[in-house]
This record gives C-alpha cells, structure tokens and sequence, in this order.
C-alpha cells in the first residue's frame, strides 16, 4: 500500500474507534439521562445512590446483566434466540458511522511508524467514518433491517405472546419506513443530492430545512418515533397488553441488547434530523473562526447540543403522552403520514419547479424563504384538520346529532 493509503485507513481506524466508543458510553449514559429526565418530569428523585449523582448507575445495571442467569426456553430455536438481539443491535450501530459529526478536519502530516512504516495525509479529512456518496438512502437501507432482529425474537421464542409482539412490532416498522422514506424526497428534490455534506452545505447556502421543509420534518420525526418503538408508539412492548412484547423469554444480557439498540436507534433518529433539517453541525452566523481544529471542536460541540435537544425530546414524549391503541397507530401511518407525505411530494416538485422556471428565482435563501411561507400555509392546513379529529379518529367524536324529541299529538275534544 501507497504511504497516502495507509494513512487513509489509519485515520478512518481511529474515527471509527472513537465513534463507536463514544456511542457505547453514551447510550450508557442514556439510559440514567431516561430515569433522571422522568424523575424530574415526576417531581421525585431519580437514581443517585451509585456514584455521584447516580452517575455509576449504567455500570451498576450492566454488572448486573452480564452476572444474571442466561435463560433458553427449551422450545426455542437456539441459534436464532442467541442472534436475534444482535441482528437488533448491530444496523443501530453501524448507522452512526456515517453522519458527519463536525466540519472537515484540514489534515498534513507525514510519519512513519513502526509495523506500518511510512504514511501520510494531506487534505481536508470528513469527521464521518465513512463519508459514503449515497447518504441518506444508505440509513434507510440499513435501518430497515432492525425489524429483522425484533420479528425473528419474537418468532424464535415459541412464545404466542412474544409471536404477537413481533408480528406487530414489523407491522409498525414496516409501515412508517415508507412515511420516512417519502419524508425524504422534498430533501433530495431541494438538494439535487443525498449526501449529508452536499445537504449541509444547501443548508449554509439558504437556510435550515426545518423551514422550508417543515412538514417533512414533522412526518420524519413522528416516523422516528414510531420507528424507535417509542411512547406514544411502543406497542411491541406493551406489558398491559403482551407480557413485554417480543423479548417476553430473554433474559440478562440478551435482554439488555434490546433496549440498548432503542437509545441507539434513538441517537442515530435525533442525528439524522438534525443533519437533514437543523443544519447539522452548522453553525449560522459569521462568527465562526476559519478551518481548523478549533471549527472542528465548536461544530462538534454545536452537534452534540442539537442531538442532546432531540434526545430529550424523546423522552419528554414518553413521560407526557398515552400510547395509540394499535387501530389509531396503523391508521395514522397509513391513513394520514403517507397521504400527507406524497402530498408534499407533489406540491413541492409544483413549487420548485415554479419557482425556477416562472419566477426566476436565483438566491437559494430568497426561494427557501419563499418555501417556507408556503409550508405556513399548508402546516395550518394539515394541523387544522388533525386537532380537530376530521382525519385521525381517536378519543375525540363528535356528538351524533340529536333529534327533536316526539310530541305526540292530541287528538280534538269529542274526535274518535
């Protein structure tokens, strides 16, 4: 190998190490952030026993897992049962390997080292592991195949409770991937492309799509939500209901690997709506200092803070709302997101279009400006008509009209 090919894949290593390091601890951490954010929601105090401030408490509950007894239901099909939780874990993992986590890093060195020898770098090195050309359309692909973990645990267990809950949980799963999938299209059409640093770029040109794109970022983030298996959409785990759901028979660490993949899933959703929608790890204003080491850390930190406010924004749901009943949360995929969504598609094609080739409009941010008073106008629309139960049946009916009571009628004095 070439001295740049070696350093290449010397950078990318430890990218990838740091990444996916910072990844297991933080969705560790998750899960104290869960207990303390609920704790406080529910005006009590949260774990603070373990450590300062409970801060050793995801240790505590790992030591724990990894002690506890592995249980096989006799039943069960063995090979699945073990490979299940990791078929859950492993497209949440991997998919946090391809967003950019700050601005290009500008990299010249030249060194050599022992065991490998000589190698270099020279040029502007992606904060992405791997900066691949098909973006977006790669997290789709990937994160589609967690329904795989979740279906063949609920199968493998020989459990009709753990069967129901798989079988639903794909259903859900299945059913809002094509609301985000759709979601996606009015980005690609304002992009022309489906890499994150093309999508980020547009952004520092224009504005945050969340503006122009508003109504694509609300299907996008209720599909996350429904996509995570999160309140008000965690059906596949409800105890009322199924026993726990799909992991009824797992136990001890194979049962741990299951709500790990959630927060992980639920990391990657918060990183990719920030990424699509806020900008990523832009950050407006002049006043940003030139590439350097020094952009690099601030637009990590901006990052971090963006995917910290999504988090949150996680779990405030789950401690605030009731889940669907499983009706309302089929109808709301099928019957309202991806109507909604195809909709959009079509009138943001008409929109665009107009806009180049009737208006001439040349300034990405005078055209985005324009987009979002047109998404003003449809999100009034949309929201209108849902608060008020016309499209989404749920607890809110109408009184059924009320006939005017009968009066019977009397007859004439002296009449038959």
């Amino acid at each position: 190998m070439t001295p740049d090919v070696k350093g290449f894949l010397l950078l990318s290593t430890i990218k990838m190490l740091l990444v996916f390091t910072v990844l297991m601890i933080g969705v560790a951490l998750l899960t104290l952030m869960e207990r303390k954010v609920s704790a406080w929601m529910q005006n009590r105090r949260g774990p603070n026993r373990v450590g300062w401030a409970g801060l050793l408490q995801p240790a505590a509950d790992g030591l724990k897992n990894i002690a506890k007894e592995e249980t096989f239901p006799a039943s069960a099909n063995q090979l699945i049962f073990t490979l299940a939780p990791a078929m859950a874990f492993i497209p949440a993992a991997l998919l946090s390997g391809v967003i950019p986590w700050a601005s290009p890093l500008p990299v010249s060195f030249d060194a050599r080292l022992p065991l490998i020898g000589t190698v270099s770098y020279h040029g502007m090195l992606s904060m992405a592991v791997v900066d691949l050309p098909v973006g977006f359309l790669f997290v789709i692909a990937i994160s589609s195949l967690g329904v795989y973990g979740i279906a063949l645990a609920g199968w493998s267990s020989n459990n009709k409770y753990s069967l129901l809950g798989g079988l639903r949980s794909s259903a859900q799963m299945v059913s809002y991937e094509v609301a985000m999938g759709m979601s996606l299209v009015p980005v690609l059409l304002l992009t022309g492309n489906v890499t994150f640093s093309a999508i980020i770029a547009a952004q520092q040109e224009g504005l945050w799509f969340v503006l122009p794109l508003f109504l694509s970022f609300f299907v996008f983030l209720v599909a996350g939500f429904a996509e995570t298996n999160r309140l008000p959409f965690d059906l596949p785990e409800a105890e009322s209901e199924l026993v726990a759901g799909y992991h009824t028979e797992y136990s001890a660490m194979k049962f741990s690997m299951f709500p790990i993949s959630e927060y992980a899933n639920m990391a990657t959703v918060s990183a990719m709506v920030v990424t699509l929608f806020f900008g990523g790890w832009d950050l407006p204003g002049p006043w940003a200092p030139g590439p350097g080491l020094g952009l690099t850390l601030l637009t990590a930190g901006a990052m971090f803070l963006k995917v910290l406010f999504f988090l949150y924004l996680f779990m405030w749901v789950r401690w605030t709302l009731p889940r669907f009943r499983y009706d309302q949360l089929m109808a709301l995929g099928w019957k309202v997101m991806l109507p909604v969504a195809l909709g959009y598609i079509m009138v943001t094609a008409f929109a665009i279009w107009a806009l180049e080739h009737w208006v001439g409009v040349a300034s990405p941010k005078l055209a985005m400006l324009i987009l979002f008073g047109m998404n003003l106008l449809l999100a009034y629309g949309v929201f209108y008509r849902l608060d008020r139960g016309v499209i989404v049946s749920g607890s809110f009916r109408p009184p059924p009209p009320t006939a005017p009571p009968h009066r019977p009628t009397t007859a004439p004095a002296g009449g038959a």
